[in-house]
C-alpha cells in the first residue's frame, strides 16, 4: 500500500540540495523548482528532476497533493534552477491519461536515481517502466515550458 506522507528525512535532504544548488554545484538531474505559495505568495523551492519525452520537459510529483504540486497547480509558473542557471517556466498539469502513462513510463529510464523515492513511498517495487506506467493515474505530471 502506498503512503501519502513524506519521509521524515526529506525536508533535511531538500534543504541540503537547495544549499548545494545555491553554491552553484550541480547534482545529476536535480533542479530546484521555485513556485509562489498558493496562500502566502512567498517563493517555495523544492528539488525536482525534469525528464524529457518526445522533446518536451516534464516533472512528476509522486504525491499529487504535496505542497509543491498544489502550489504549481495554483501558480502555473515558477523558476527552474540548476547550479547558477535559472529559467522562468510555466507549469501545466498533464491530464491526458495516455500522455501521463508515456511520461511516467519514461521516468525510471530518464531519472534512475529517483526510483528509490517511489519505492520508499510504496508506489512501485522496482524500476520497471511498465510498473511506473501503472501508477500514472496516482501521481501528478506537469509539463514545463520556458516562459522566456
Amino acid at each position: 500500500m502506498a503512503t501519502t506522507a513524506l519521509p521524515s528525512w526529506l525536508p533535511a535532504a531538500n534543504r541540503l540540495v537547495r544549499l548545494v544548488q545555491r553554491a552553484g554545484l550541480r547534482l545529476g538531474t536535480i533542479h530546484v523548482l521555485t513556485v509562489p505559495g498558493r496562500v502566502s505568495g512567498a517563493p517555495r523551492p523544492t528539488p525536482v528532476s525534469p525528464l524529457t519525452v518526445d522533446g518536451r520537459r516534464y516533472v512528476v510529483a509522486a504525491l499529487p497533493q504535496s505542497d509543491w504540486a498544489r502550489n504549481a497547480r495554483a501558480a502555473g509558473r515558477g523558476e527552474l534552477a540548476r547550479g547558477r542557471r535559472r529559467e522562468e517556466v510555466t507549469l501545466t498539469e498533464v491530464t491526458d491519461p495516455e500522455l501521463r502513462r508515456t511520461v511516467v513510463r519514461a521516468f525510471p529510464t530518464e531519472v534512475p536515481h529517483g526510483v528509490p523515492f517511489f519505492v520508499r513511498l510504496g508506489l512501485v517495487k522496482s524500476g520497471d517502466p511498465d510498473e511506473f506506467a501503472g501508477i500514472a493515474d496516482r501521481v501528478a505530471v506537469f509539463e514545463l515550458r520556458s516562459a522566456g
